[in-house]
């Protein structure tokens, strides 16, 4: 004998409620130094490029890698909301269909503000040997896309990364290839960084540490 299906009852004239969304996971959630992160999710297809929006961000981008290059961490620094989350999970291979491609509970980096102040703050020692002598950087960016949210403050931006790092004059150069998604706020003084996971494309890293910034 069959059981009758469960149906919900409704008062005449009435629609029912549609059940509520399951809030959207992102590597923020899982961590507890991104609990504090802005949860907010792309909406739509991408901006024109003449878009004033995509060509503001591009330019941030752009003008993020530069200090960046230069490791003027400390006018990196300013660029950051208080609430930032700042990830690098660790990629893992897998089987087709498996769901996943990075490892539960890890990660390169995983970062709040305060974090990303005691690295900086570390820099401006004498016990940074990891960058004594400084790295040669270049940052590469490109495939720089962007969308709006659900606030008009704030803008999701996918763009491709390719590092170049070169340190002493024996080893080789190293190569750092990985997509990032960004999402920046508007505010008083201009766009800041909210929230940046970086999706690295080796499963292994092969330079001697990550002792920077991507």
């Amino acid at each position: 004998m069959s059981t009758p299906a469960t149906t919900t009852s409704t008062t005449p004239g009435t629609t029912a409620a549609a059940p509520e969304a399951a809030p959207v996971e992102t590597h923020s959630t899982r961590s507890v130094l991104g609990a504090h992160a802005s949860r907010l999710q792309r909406v739509g297809a991408t901006l024109p490029f003449d878009d004033e929006r995509h060509l503001a961000a591009h330019r941030w981008l752009v003008d993020e890698a530069w200090l960046l290059d230069a490791q003027a961490y400390s006018d990196w620094l300013a660029l950051l909301t208080e609430d930032i989350h700042y990830v690098m999970p660790v990629r893992v291979t897998t089987a087709l269909g498996a769901g996943f491609d990075t490892s539960p509970g890890m990660a390169h980096f995983d970062e709040d503000w305060y974090s990303l102040s005691r690295r900086v703050a570390r820099f401006l020692t004498e016990h940074a040997w990891t960058e004594d002598p400084p790295s040669r950087l270049r940052h590469h960016l490109s495939n720089v896309r962007t969308f709006a949210t659900e606030d008009p403050d704030h803008l999701i931006v996918d763009s491709a990364t390719l590092l170049f790092r070169n340190r002493g004059d024996v080893h080789e150069g190293s190569l750092v290839s990985a997509g990032r998604e960004d999402l920046l706020r508007r505010t008083p003084e201009g766009w800041k960084l909210a929230r940046r996971t970086i999706m690295v494309d080796d499963s292994v890293m092969r330079m001697q540490n990550l002792a920077i910034f991507l």
